[in-house]
């Protein structure tokens, strides 16, 4: 893969706040993924949209404030927003429907950045939208062969389904799931077998460069083709989890793109997401790494 001094990383999806028990907090696992490359060193766009409404125009203020490079529409629906409940740190998430994020729009400038990308991270809960769906379906075709194409699967309430699944994993080659989501899949992936053999079918079936397994605070595992890392999650004082997994992908990604090594961006990736948890939000004022 050729290695540049500032890669470009793309996240394309949902944008909103947060509404946490201590205020609002912008987010949205694309965006948090972007934030964390571009702390790192990326060159960092997020593409989504938000309403034509204060709370979009708050938003947009917020991605300039932290260094977010973006490519984000007003359109005709209320920004995004999720309403987060924390217990014991651990975050419950009631996602608000009909919002801005369920219909980005294909623009040019959108498509001229993916020309670009060297790595670009999706999940399902975006696609629950066809107009959002069809948008990313779109611009994943204009992403360079060589880009990462990280399917963060990131499963939320009813927001996915089988279908769904399958076809984000035909334009991927890099997948993260956890723990639980590798049982409720099982079926699914006619997985047999225990976890490690679970993870190297899915990895040799869909022709993937990397599968990522988090297991809470556990461990976490990432698959090669030829290799494996596996690494103990630290142990942290949990403030909250909000964006710890994001922060593990785009400091995971930012760090192959860097030319580490699959273990070595491995633990920039657990020493990010584990300084995540001690702070409030998705978006703390500097990450480790």
């Amino acid at each position: 893969m050729k290695i540049k001094k500032k890669p470009v990383v793309v996240g394309i999806g949902e944008l909103l706040w947060d509404v946490l028990p201590t205020g609002k907090r912008a987010g949205g696992a694309p965006v948090n993924f972007v934030f964390h490359a571009t702390q790192l060193g990326a060159e960092g766009y997020a593409i989504s949209a938000v309403g034509n409404d204060l709370a979009g125009s708050e938003i947009l203020q917020e991605l300039d404030r932290n260094g977010i490079g973006h490519c984000i529409s007003r359109v005709d629906y209320p920004t995004g927003n999720v309403l987060v409940e924390l217990k014991d740190g651990i975050p419950t998430y009631n996602i608000v429907e009909g919002v801005a994020w369920d219909h980005i729009p294909l623009t040019d400038e959108a498509i001229a950045i993916m020309k670009r990308a060297d790595a670009v991270c999706f999940g399902t809960l975006a696609q629950r939208n066809p107009d959002s769906r069809q948008t990313l379906m779109s611009l994943l075709d204009y992403a360079p062969e060589s880009a990462l194409r990280f399917f963060d699967i990131n499963i939320r309430q009813h927001y996915y389904s089988e279908e769904l699944i399958r076809d984000l994993l035909e334009k991927a080659n890099v997948f993260k799931l956890n723990d639980e989501e590798l049982e409720m899949f099982r079926p699914m992936f006619h997985l047999e077998g225990d976890e490690d053999s679970c993870c190297r079918q899915i990895l040799e079936k869909n022709n993937l460069r990397y599968l990522v397994l988090t297991a809470g605070s556990r461990y976490s595992k990432i698959y090669a083709p030829d290799k494996m890392s596996m690494l103990p999650t630290p142990k942290v004082k949990v403030v909250d989890t909000v964006g710890a997994g994001d922060s593990f992908s785009g400091a995971f990604v930012c760090s192959i793109l860097k030319g580490k090594s699959l273990e070595e961006a491995h633990q920039c990736a657990v020493e990010t997401a584990a300084y995540v948890c001690t702070q409030e939000g998705a978006w703390p004022s500097r990450a480790k790494g």
